[in-house]
């Protein structure tokens, strides 16, 4: 039987899903086009509360995301192999693999710099969160060129 949350006239959806490495396949159609992207089936599994999905880098840091901030309820990076660096508002932060940010509702960042087996997983509610460019006045560092590039 599924809940009905408050305030809601509908069953919340909460449906199993189990997403082997094969059964999705990488996309070029996210949020950035330097980056894949790898569905993990928890958007569909929540009704689309929770998205679910695995990042990697595609290409060399030229320009990075650009400042932005993401409206969202909330949002994990879980790095998984490599390293990126972000600016959170004017602090330059070292995400490697292992590390866990927590990025609160709102706040500005720019993720600058990422090496090329970058990989990370990310959780944000809901699924379709939106994200908003903005102008901040703080310099960004230069990416770390890729050997070979």
């Amino acid at each position: 039987m599924l809940d009905h949350p408050p305030g809601l006239d509908h069953p919340l959806v909460n449906l199993f899903a189990h997403i082997k490495p094969g059964d999705t396949e990488w996309k070029v159609d996210g949020l950035r086009d330097f980056f894949l992207y790898k569905d993990l089936g928890v958007a569909e599994a929540t009704g689309g509360r929770v998205l679910a999905q695995l990042v990697k880098a595609a290409r060399a840091p030229e320009e990075g995301t650009g400042w932005h901030h993401h409206v969202a309820e909330f949002h994990i990076v879980l790095m998984l192999k490599g390293w990126a660096r972000f600016m959170y508002e004017d602090k330059e932060h070292l995400v490697a693999a292992g590390d866990c940010v927590h990025q609160r509702p709102g706040i500005t960042h720019y993720l600058f710099d990422y090496s090329p087996d970058m990989e990370y997983l990310e959780v944000v509610a809901p699924a379709d969160f939106a994200t908003i460019d903005v102008a901040y006045p703080v310099a960004v560092p230069a990416p770390t060129p890729w050997p070979g590039a």
